[in-house]
């Protein structure tokens, strides 16, 4: 490939530095970061002395697809790690040497590490029935699974920030100026994490917090840690380190001095995942740890046309600042030919739709492949995620969405697996409603449609007989059987004989049956998950879910909830997600277009050459999420105590927000950029947001140049 004179520049550094690369994104920072890691092996490096640092496990596989593609082959791996890998690792190592000094109630028995969801199964053990009771959360409506994960968000944020757990209460209280409700939820707050903490280190339980906090307190100065690291890994190469939170960068600083080189890359204008912990001024301050500081400016991917929405989009966010004096002038000609919006602005969603599609079916008859189309909104909800789907299914346009915050739950394979087994064991007391049990049958059975399944279930379901609910398909009416159809109710008798037949204790290893009912019944011929990969893999995930909850729960569950399979769907049903798992990514087409959040598609890091905004007049787009029990912006290094969280700090961390995730946006863009936008939200409401605004007064400038 053609390097940049930058990229050159970094490649003729010598190995054994400590090198600070910058710049905005699209500049080839990590093409150049995969370069140097093939200088590496090209110069007799072992792979697996080589250390590649990232916020998360995706942002990892470039290095990974650069050895696999290098022309020098590597005789071994490189290893991959993040700050709860490491501290995973380490802590798993090390535990017999520093035991005794993290608080853990039996220091001589080993740790067991908690994964997010078995985190938020025991907070809601013990937060539950203090909830029920009215002890705590009072005056708070929202939902349980949102109390259980914004507690556990502020453990986590103490630990990667650096403060006691137990000052968080006084920490959002003293940023606090309105009533003293929000006062007693911040004390409610303090008292569940202080009493999580406390159940964990009685039972050597270790979730995220508590394994960041050993390494940070204890491990890292432990000389035999430090030692063990620094034989095992030479080199380090950290990419995206402004996406880290400061303890990574506490760390790092360290660890410097260890290594004989390292590359360290920082993406200037980003921060994404501010409100997971990341610091970028915490991350900025490693270039003066580095012996070398490289920039890198030009850039790679976005157009002249991009490049002038880009300045567009400053002159205005300098303009809602009060500053106009550093405005640059943009090229209206540029302007009209990258940035396409409806010739008349629709009124209501499903219209917004229809347009984006048709544009989409045009680009691609036009040559544009649909695996450089992304679809982008502040959020990606069921029914907008359904009906771009639908729309692009019906023009043959392949496609693939991902979103993060998507519970396993809600997965239709899911919800089949999920309720065919509490049908199978109904004395947990937890027989599904009608509906949803038709709906299980409709994906189960080949060919069964939503109303025969209701037909169905409506003569085979009893739900007034716990004892045995389902009954046979000679139980339905015969003048109702050819409506069924006699193929269907032989596949349905077939699915009931195998459940009748599943032995008792079957409730007690979840994990074990669902593998059973997708291998033995629901993958074979005439059933719902034949030849279906996606359904396979989402119900692979569900069992490798239910698997870890019982590793993890298994042994610390009084004697009266023993029953895991029972836990595990009472936990689904409390809205508990399920884990997330990594080859969720890594089944992503090549050739498909892209439907995701916008900051998910910012952590992707995959630029595309063209990009759709959806509901831009949404005010989603810039304002944060409604959190009661949490605020990332107190939770800070940088937030100084005593102040106060006004109006005004509000406002402005609107406006960063959304110029950060423009200009993120526009410089993973190559080509042309198309608007979505209606009169009127998915839910009725009136879209008059403030990034419309913007657009509004950015054609508004460039038509006035152009007349």
């Amino acid at each position: 490939m053609e390097l940049t004179t930058e990229q050159q520049g970094l490649l003729e550094q010598p190995l054994n530095t400590t090198i600070f690369l910058h710049g905005p994104s699209g500049t080839g920072k990590t093409t150049a970061g995969t370069l140097w890691l093939e200088k590496l092996i090209k110069n007799g490096v072992p792979a697996h002395q080589v250390l590649v640092y990232t916020p998360q496990r995706t942002l990892a596989e470039p290095f990974h697809a650069a050895l696999l593609k290098g022309t020098t082959p590597a005789h071994s791996l490189i290893t991959t790690l993040t700050l709860g890998g490491l501290a995973r690792r380490m802590v798993d190592l090390f535990w017999p040497l520093i035991s005794h000094k993290t608080g853990a109630a039996k220091p001589d028995h080993p740790p067991h590490f908690l994964t997010l969801e078995t985190a938020q199964y025991y907070m809601a053990h013990l937060v539950r029935p203090m909830i029920d009771s009215g002890a705590i959360f009072e005056s708070l409506t929202i939902n349980r699974n949102r109390i259980y994960s914004q507690i556990l968000d502020n453990l986590n944020k103490a630990a990667i920030v650096g403060f006691s757990h137990q000052e968080i209460g006084q920490r959002l209280k003293s940023a606090w100026i309105g009533g003293v409700e929000q006062l007693n939820i911040y004390d409610d707050v303090q008292s569940c994490a202080s009493l999580f903490r406390a159940f964990c280190l009685e039972n050597n339980l270790l979730d995220f917090s508590l394994q960041v906090e050993i390494l940070r307190d204890h491990l890292w100065r432990l000389p035999g840690c430090r030692l063990h690291l620094a034989q095992a890994y030479r080199h380090l190469i950290v990419d995206n380190i402004e996406e880290d939170p400061p303890v990574s960068h506490d760390i790092l600083r360290e660890w410097l001095p260890d290594f004989e080189s390292a590359l360290l890359i920082f993406d200037t204008d980003a921060g994404y995942r501010f409100f997971l912990g990341a610091d970028v001024e915490s991350a900025y301050s490693l270039r003066k740890a580095c012996q070398h500081s490289l920039a890198f400016d030009q850039n790679l991917v976005s157009s002249a046309g991009i490049h002038q929405i880009n300045i567009g989009l400053q002159n205005a966010m300098m303009r809602l600042r009060g500053r106009t004096e550093d405005s640059q002038p943009t090229d209206p000609r540029l302007l009209n030919e990258v940035l396409v919006t409806p010739e008349s602005n629709p009124k209501y969603f499903p219209a917004m739709i229809e347009w984006v599609t048709g544009q989409i079916k045009m680009l691609v008859d036009q040559g544009t492949s649909p695996g450089e189309i992304a679809v982008l909104a502040p959020f990606m909800p069921d029914v907008l995620r359904f009906s771009l789907a639908e729309q692009l299914d019906r023009c043959q346009i392949p496609h693939q969405s991902y979103r993060p915050s998507r519970s396993l739950r809600n997965e239709p394979a899911t919800q089949t697996m999920l309720t065919l087994a509490a049908a199978a064991f109904p004395e947990w007391g937890l027989l599904p409603q009608r509906i949803n049990l038709a709906a299980a049958l409709m994906q189960a059975i080949e060919g069964l449609d939503l109303v025969r399944a209701q037909l169905l279930t409506a003569f085979i379901y009893k739900e007034n007989q716990p004892e045995q609910p389902l009954l046979p398909f000679e139980a339905v009416p015969v003048e109702y059987r050819d409506r069924i159809t006699y193929q269907a109710g032989g596949r349905y008798d077939q699915l009931k004989q195998w459940l009748d037949h599943v032995e008792p204790s079957a409730a007690f290893t979840l994990d074990f049956f669902m593998n059973r009912l997708f291998g033995e019944v629901l993958s074979q011929p005439g059933f719902g998950f034949h030849n279906d990969l996606d359904s396979g893999n989402t119900v692979a995930s569900l069992i490798e879910s239910i698997q870890k909850f019982r590793w993890a729960v298994g042994g610390h569950l009084p004697a009266e909830e023993a029953n895991l399979g029972k836990e595990y769907i009472m936990m689904v049903q409390d809205g508990v997600i399920a884990a997330q798992y990594l080859h969720s990514w890594d089944k992503q087409e090549d050739e498909a277009v892209f439907l995701a959040p916008a900051y998910t598609f910012l952590i992707r890091n995959q630029p595309v050459d063209v990009q759709f905004w959806l509901d831009i007049g949404s005010p989603s787009w810039y304002q944060r999420l409604n959190q009661p029990l949490t605020q990332p912006y107190v939770l800070n290094r940088h937030w100084k105590a005593g102040e106060r969280w006004d109006a005004e700090d509000e406002l402005t961390a609107a406006y960063r927000s959304l110029e950060l995730l423009t200009r993120g946006l526009l410089n993973r863009c190559r080509e042309k950029l198309f608007l979505g936008m209606s009169d009127l939200d998915v839910h009725g409401f009136e879209n008059r947001g403030l990034l419309i605004r913007i657009f509004q007064f950015i054609m508004q400038q460039a038509h006035r140049r152009q007349s």
